[in-house]
Parts: C-alpha cells; sequence; structure tokens
C-alpha cells in the first residue's frame, strides 16, 4: 500500500478525476497552473514521489506529459474502492453527526486495508492542516488513537468532530488546526475515538 504525503493524495487525487479534460498528458507547466501551484520544482518533486510507488508513469523525453499507470484490469473490483459516505462532519464546533449511509468511489492509495468510512467536512477548524472546507475525509474506523493523530471524535454521545487529539491523565484535549479557536478539554469518559484521518479528496470545480 503507498504511503503518501496529504500533498500527494491531494495531486494523485486531481490526476485520477480531471487527467480526461486535458486534450493530451499534461505537461508540468499545465499541472501547476491547473493545481494553482506556483513552484514548478515542487510538483515535479512530488510527482518523483508518486512515480516511485507506481501510481503514474516515468517522464521522459519522449513522453513528458503525466500519465497514471495503466493497472491490470482483471485485479480491479469496483466494488473494493466503494467506501460508505456518513455524511458530515464538524471542523469546528461539533455539530450532530449523520448517518444517512451512501457510497464513494475512493481510490485505494488514500485507505488503509483495514475498515474504512468517508466524511464530509463541515467547517473550518482544520485549515491549517490543508483541510478545508467541502472536503471529503477517510477515517480508519477504530476506538484508539496516538497522540497526535486527527481523529474523528464523538462528544458526550452525540456531537462528532475533526481534531488533532491529546491525551492526558484526567483529560482529552482536542485541537483544532485554525490559529484563532481554541483547544476544547474534556473529560476522557465524554469523548469516544470513532476513527484515524488517513486520506484526504477534494472537489475542484
Amino acid at each position: 500500500m503507498p504511503s503518501l504525503t496529504r500533498r500527494q493524495q491531494e495531486i494523485y487525487e486531481y490526476l485520477l478525476t480531471h487527467l480526461h479534460e486535458f486534450p493530451h498528458p499534461p505537461t508540468l507547466n499545465e499541472l501547476c497552473e491547473a493545481l494553482g501551484l506556483s513552484s514548478r520544482g515542487s510538483l515535479h518533486k512530488q510527482l518523483q514521489a508518486l512515480i516511485k510507488e507506481g501510481l503514474i508513469e516515468p517522464m521522459n523525453n519522449q513522453r513528458r506529459g503525466v500519465r497514471l499507470t495503466q493497472p491490470d484490469d482483471d485485479a480491479i473490483d469496483p466494488d473494493l474502492n466503494e467506501l460508505p459516505l456518513y455524511g458530515r462532519i464538524a471542523a469546528g464546533q461539533p455539530i450532530e453527526a449523520i448517518s444517512t449511509p451512501e457510497t464513494i468511489t475512493v481510490p485505494p492509495p488514500l485507505r488503509t486495508e483495514n475498515p474504512c468510512y468517508v466524511l464530509e467536512v463541515k467547517g473550518d477548524s482544520m485549515i491549517d492542516e490543508g483541510i478545508l472546507d467541502g472536503d471529503w475525509v477517510v477515517i480508519e474506523q477504530r476506538d484508539h488513537a496516538r497522540n497526535g493523530e486527527i481523529v474523528v471524535a464523538l462528544v458526550d454521545g452525540e456531537e462528532a468532530t475533526l481534531k488533532r487529539i491529546e491525551q492526558q491523565n484526567g483529560k482529552v484535549i482536542l485541537h483544532p488546526a485554525n490559529s484563532a479557536m481554541q483547544p476544547m478539554s474534556f473529560l476522557p469518559e465524554q469523548v469516544q475515538i470513532q476513527g484515524v484521518l488517513v486520506g484526504q479528496m477534494r472537489s475542484y470545480h
């Protein structure tokens, strides 16, 4: 399973969903413009990481455009890329969790081999982590987390929020990633971990 940074995941997801919009395989300059990036060198570095993971084809003098690798069709099971979509989660003050299961297609690099689900982000308290209102976050379902991980936390059994967790003796602190907002502190029995962030997707339209 490839291990990608959030920026690499974002670029790969863009390529998956938008390559068909280009009349030919896009160059680095075209991709920079499409993604709103100013550094061609930085994008090249990220693409090299995707090449190393076998997700895109190496770019050479004869074929400079960016192309996704062609998977073995016999190995593809579309159902394996479908994850439950459980509605919206607050990246701000907790809101009531919505559990209306639909499904959404998630590329394998954005998930783990463990059970996962997807939530749509509502709010801007995680913007300094690059998690924006309207993004979809892929959550590995588990009831424990290491300090510093971004988790789905259910507060008082009814309100879910997406925050970075800090667990101390006698309290749990949920940290936003927005300098205008303050951490929230709860008793351990008030907070139930419902999963840990493992992937992220974004629409550019």
